[in-house]
């Protein structure tokens, strides 16, 4: 009798189990619930609303049923996604790459035709082993530096404003808050005082950057393809899929004139076979067709070529940018498109630098550090208060001393016309 009223039992989840104290009870219920946690279940469907459970199910994340409990299968969840827009931007990317693939394409071909075709097959086949030597040797320096100052131009990467032109956390805060415009330029004027900034927006405004959140240095734009501000930006040009800016300006260049000194080789050489092919006997379909077009390929590139390195030497000798040429740098007394001109000796040494022996290689020489620019009205300021400075007062003194000597010349020619009228 004794044993019937000492074996009750309990119900835990179904199972049943000889009967305890309550304080036992109570740790085993604690240890089943710390279990349960543990093995990563999230939420029960008592716990999850209708407005919860529909965007589960709209995120298409799946669900297990543990112990009546859902929980999302973790091994799916850590799969990366490709997002609409990871996608656009690998397109993109992909895209900005066709034209570089398109000139190195053009650029293989035109090694193989002018090296097999022409030089193997066509003028060594001729008996003219020496002459074809000779065109080889030409041929291979200045592939070489055409190659080297193309691959410089691509994959020099543009250099972007150091830190102490972007805002300290502070002022960014203080900006992003502020409303009024006022307010904004008082924040950048303030902190422009201690840059090596001069020129300004149109509205006489600093330039500020809002996307890289940042002052812009002098001459410094910001790239909508490359998503970055670059130092001395010239242009964004599709062929390099890259900028051209401080840091491969001159690289791009030599790659502009050993284009064309490869495009005047290929067309000169290649002239004198494409004549023959069409008026004697020479007959080599593969290499006449290869020659032929290759002929008309260089002529094209020559043409299209030639009349953009004319236009960047004028801007080399003017010192200034392609955007400085349709949008004229504004200074504190207006737009002044020959602001950074200092000459055309000074300018082309600004590109190539002061050692001539380097000029016609792909190797870094030009002056500054793309921010520091001197300016027009900087070395006219210099040139009187300066280390000129005697020079300066010499040759005034030198000019108000002539005027003195043709007044008083003047003086003396007027009293002796005076004497002679009075005397007759």
């Amino acid at each position: 009798m004794g044993g019937g009223g000492g074996r009750g039992k309990r119900s835990v989840r179904g199972r049943a189990t000889p009967s305890t104290t309550a304080a036992e009870e109570e740790e085993e219920e604690e240890e089943e619930r710390k279990r349960e946690e543990g093995e990563g279940i999230l939420a029960t469907e008592e716990d999850l609303g209708e407005d919860d459970g529909e965007e589960l199910q709209a995120a298409w994340v799946p669900r297990l049923r543990v112990r009546g409990r859902t929980r999302p299968r973790a091994c799916q969840s850590r799969q990366p996604r490709m997002t609409p827009w990871r996608l656009l931007r690998c397109c993109q990317w992909t895209a900005a790459w066709v034209p570089v693939l398109f000139i190195a394409v053009v650029i293989c071909w035109s090694y193989y035709t002018f090296v097999v075709e022409l030089c193997l097959f066509t003028i060594a086949a001729q008996e003219e082993e020496g002459k074809a030597a000779i065109y080889l040797v030409i041929f291979h320096l200045s592939f070489v530096l055409f190659m080297w100052s193309y691959w410089k131009t691509i994959f020099t990467p543009p250099v972007c404003p150091s830190k102490e032109f972007f805002l300290s956390q502070s002022d960014e805060e203080h900006y992003e808050k502020e409303e009024r415009p006022e307010v904004q330029q008082e924040i950048l004027k303030r902190v422009a005082k201690e840059l090596p900034v001069y020129t300004m927006t149109s509205t006489k405004l600093i330039r500020y950057c809002e996307k890289c959140q940042l002052i812009k240095p002098d001459r410094c734009h910001h790239c909508s393809v490359c998503n970055k501000c670059v130092l001395k930006m010239d242009h964004h040009c599709p062929w390099v899929n890259n900028c051209v800016g401080f840091s491969n300006y001159k690289y791009f260049l030599l790659f502009l004139f050993y284009s064309l000194v490869y495009c005047i080789l290929v067309t000169t050489t290649v002239l004198e076979y494409f004549i023959k092919f069409w008026t004697t006997n020479l007959r080599n379909t593969r290499a006449q067709f290869h020659v032929l077009f290759l002929f008309f390929v260089a002529t094209m590139f020559f043409i299209s070529i030639l009349s953009l390195f004319c236009y960047h030497l004028w801007l080399v000798g003017k010192n200034r940018t392609t955007i400085e040429a349709f949008r004229a740098p504004v200074f504190l007394n207006g737009p002044d498109k020959n602001g950074f001109s200092l000459g055309w000796s000074k300018n082309w040494r600004q590109v190539f630098g002061d050692e001539k022996k380097y000029w016609l290689f792909p190797i870094f020489t030009s002056l500054g550090d793309g921010v520091h620019f001197p300016t027009r009205l900087m070395m006219d300021k210099e040139h009187v208060t300066g280390t000129n400075h005697h020079e300066h007062t010499r040759r005034v003194y030198s000019l108000a001393q002539m005027v003195k000597n043709g007044a008083q010349e003047l003086f003396q020619f007027w009293i002796d016309s005076k004497f002679f009228c009075w005397t007759t």
